[in-house]
């Protein structure tokens, strides 16, 4: 009996695998260069999200602290200071700051509430700059962190009254101005992004 072929259906021809080929070095390399790229934007936008979250949570902080600060002098009857410093570290220069005491033997670090007034520094590439009523633009440097009697540049007296100023946070490379914090005779302080007053957080930005 002749011998018959049966053909097997969804069973690939000898010229369908001819036509089945692999990736090519070239598209490999360059599925890889695009992981890559979008990994990395990925990346940079977290870190630089997460760097905002920051900025904002210490300048917050700074206009809180300095808010309990001045209820703490008029409770005690001590004054209180704010403290801005430049270090550098690792060739950068870091902005800081931190809160003072002032006893009979001058000024010292709060006794009380050391987590609270605890010296906080602002992240690489950011810059703080101190106004008084008196001055324009206050001058710190990193000459004063090695003098012998370290003095507040903002006093919060327990009068319950401090000098009119304002601290600008600016991005070094850029210049822009992030956040500005104000605050009047008798203390109160106002948080203001990018300096603007914004009309429908305005309540929210007063300590």
């Amino acid at each position: 009996m002749p011998e018959r072929c049966v053909a097997l259906r969804g069973m690939p021809t000898a010229a369908a695998f001819g036509q089945q080929r692999g990736f090519s070095l070239l598209e490999l390399l360059v599925a890889l260069i695009v992981v890559v790229l979008v990994t990395t934007l990925v990346n940079l936008s977290v870190s630089s999200g997460g760097q905002d979250i920051r900025i904002k949570t210490l300048v917050y902080e700074l206009a809180d602290v300095a808010s309990y600060a001045l209820d703490e002098a008029q409770m005690n009857g001590l004054d209180y200071g704010l403290l801005l410093e430049e270090e550098a570290q690792a060739g950068e220069t870091i902005y800081t700051f931190s809160w003072l005491e002032h006893r009979i033997d001058g000024w010292n670090e709060p006794l009380s509430g050391k987590e609270v007034f605890a010296r906080r520094s602002m992240p690489p590439g950011v810059s703080l700059e101190l106004e008084l009523e008196d001055a324009p633009v206050v001058e710190f440097s990193l000459e004063d962190a090695n003098k012998d009697i370290i003095t507040p540049q903002v006093v919060l007296y327990a009068s319950g009254e401090t000098t009119a100023g304002a601290i600008n946070v600016r991005d070094i490379a850029s210049g822009d101005l992030l956040w500005r914090i104000e605050w009047d005779l008798l203390g109160r302080f106002d948080v203001l992004p990018r300096g603007e007053v914004d009309e429908y957080t305005e309540g929210d930005n007063k300590y």
